[in-house]
C-alpha cells in the first residue's frame, strides 16, 4: 500500500480511537486477564498504529490490528522486563497461554467484550460505588472527573475507589464472564445502574460546551439491548424504554447554536416517533409483567410527556401520581424535586415552590444546581424577582455545562 501522510494517519487513528478504544480495551482485558496491563497494551498498540499506518496504511480490520498487536507487545514488554527480574518469567509464561486460550476461545454466551467487562466490574466482591465507577471508567472511557461529578464527590476519592476496584479484581481473582443463569438477576441492579449513570453523562453531560454526548448514549441504549437481549427482566426492558423515550427528544433539546431548550419549548415534530414508539410498547411489556421497578415508573413518566401533543395539553394528575409511586418505590431528594415540578404544572408554582424550599431547608440537594434553577423559575412566575435572581445567581455558581449557563445567565438577566 502507498505511504500515508502523517496527517490522514493520525486523523484516522483520533478517530478509530473514538470508536474502537473500548472495545479495544476490553478484549484486551480479556485476552491478557490484567486491567493495567491491557490498558498499557491498549496505548502501546495506538502508539504502534501511528508508525506503522504511515508506512503500510489503516488496515482493513483496525480493530483487530489494534487488539492483536495490544496482546503480544504486553507479552514481549514483560518477557524483557523478565530478563532482570526472573520472577516475571513465570508471570510472562502465564499471560502467554492466558491469552492464547482465550483468543481461541468462543462466545458462547454473547459475543460482547463490554458486557463480559461490566459484570466483571459489578463482581458482588466490590462494593456498589467502586462498582459503578470502575465500569464507567474502564468500559465506557468517562474521566474521572467526570465520573466525580455524576457522584457529587471529590475526583481524587474517585481515583481511589478505581485503583481498589482494579486491585481488587486482580488479587481476588474475579473471572471476566458473563455469570450464569442462576447468578444473573441478583447482578443485575447494579449493572442496570451502570447503564442508566452512562447514559444521563451522554444525555446531559456534566460539563463542557454541549448539552449531550451522543456516544455515550448511544452506548448506553446499546448496552441496554444488549442487556434486554440476554435477559429479558421487566427492569432491564423498563430501563431501554427510558433511555428511548429520552434520547427521542435530543434533535429538539439544543438550538442550532447549541442553546438549551427546556422540555416545555421544544419543537416536538422534531422529537423521534419511532423511538417513542418502541418504547411505549416496551414500557407496556415492563408493566404487563407486574414486576417492574423505578426504571419502568420513570419510562411511563417519560411516555406522559411523549403523548401530549404539546406541553399545555400535558396530564399533569397523572404525572404527579406516577411520581408519588416512584418516590414510595425509591425514597430520593431528586425524585422530590422533580414531584415538586410537576405539582407546580397542575397546582399552580406556589404549591411547587413550598415543596422545593421544604427540600432545600433539610439541607438537601444544596448543591445541585437544578434545585435552584427550579426555585428560581417559579419565583420568577409568582413576580418574586429578587428570590428569582438570588436562585439564579446560586444556579449558575454550580452549573458546569456551559448551554446550562448561558441559558442561567439569560434568565438572570431578564429578572434583573
Amino acid at each position: 500500500m502507498a505511504e500515508t501522510s502523517p496527517q490522514s494517519v493520525r486523523q484516522a487513528v483520533d478517530g478509530i480511537y473514538r470508536s474502537e478504544s473500548r472495545q479495544v480495551l476490553a478484549t484486551l482485558i480479556r485476552l491478557l486477564g490484567d486491567f493495567d496491563l491491557a490498558e498499557e497494551a491498549l496505548h502501546e498498540a495506538f502508539t504502534a498504529a501511528l508508525d506503522q499506518w504511515s508506512r503500510d496504511g489503516v488496515p482493513a480490520n483496525p480493530r483487530a490490528w489494534l487488539i492483536s498487536t495490544g496482546r503480544f507487545r504486553a507479552i514481549d514488554a514483560i518477557r524483557r522486563r523478565a530478563r532482570f527480574d526472573a520472577t516475571l518469567t513465570e508471570l510472562a509464561n502465564r499471560l502467554d497461554r492466558v491469552a492464547s486460550v482465550n483468543a481461541a476461545k468462543r462466545d458462547e454466551e454473547l459475543e460482547d467484550d463490554r458486557l463480559r467487562l461490566i459484570f466483571t466490574c459489578c463482581h458482588p466482591a466490590l462494593s456498589s460505588g467502586i462498582q459503578v465507577a470502575l465500569t464507567l471508567r474502564e468500559v465506557c472511557g468517562l474521566s474521572t472527573e467526570e465520573i466525580a461529578r455524576a457522584f457529587l464527590t471529590a475526583a481524587p476519592t474517585m481515583a481511589q475507589r478505581i485503583v481498589r476496584g482494579k486491585a481488587k479484581i486482580r488479587d481476588a481473582r474475579i473471572p471476566y464472564q458473563v455469570p450464569s443463569t442462576a447468578e444473573l438477576p441478583d447482578r443485575l441492579d447494579s449493572v442496570l445502574a451502570v447503564v442508566y449513570l452512562v447514559f444521563n453523562e451522554g444525555y446531559s453531560a456534566s460539563s463542557g460546551s454541549s448539552v449531550t454526548r451522543t456516544d455515550l448514549s448511544e452506548e448506553a441504549i446499546r448496552l441496554g439491548r444488549l442487556l434486554v437481549d440476554l435477559l429479558p427482566d421487566p427492569e432491564a426492558v423498563g430501563l431501554l424504554a427510558l433511555m428511548l423515550l429520552q434520547e427521542s427528544r435530543r434533535a429538539a433539546r439544543t438550538s442550532p447554536q447549541g442553546d438549551l431548550i427546556l422540555l416545555e419549548d421544544q419543537d416536538r415534530s422534531l422529537w423521534d416517533r419511532a423511538k417513542i414508539t418502541e418504547a411505549g410498547a416496551l414500557v407496556e411489556r415492563a408493566i404487563s409483567s407486574q414486576q417492574f421497578g423505578v426504571y419502568t415508573v420513570q419510562a411511563a413518566i417519560a411516555r406522559v410527556h411523549a403523548a401530549a401533543p404539546t406541553a399545555a395539553e400535558t396530564d399533569w394528575t397523572q404525572m404527579v401520581a406516577l411520581y408519588d409511586v416512584l418516590a414510595r418505590a425509591a425514597r430520593s431528594p431528586i425524585v422530590e424535586l422533580n414531584r415538586a415540578v410537576a405539582v407546580a404544572m397542575r397546582d399552580g408554582p406556589q404549591a411547587g415552590l413550598e415543596l422545593i424550599d421544604a427540600i432545600l431547608a433539610r439541607g438537601e440537594l444544596a448543591d445541585y444546581h437544578l434545585a435552584h434553577a427550579a426555585r428560581a423559575d417559579l419565583c420568577r412566575r409568582l413576580g418574586r424577582t429578587a428570590e428569582a435572581r438570588a436562585s439564579y445567581q446560586k444556579a449558575l455558581a454550580l452549573a458546569l455545562q456551559e448551554p446550562e449557563r448561558r441559558f442561567l445567565e439569560r434568565r438572570l438577566r431578564e429578572v434583573s
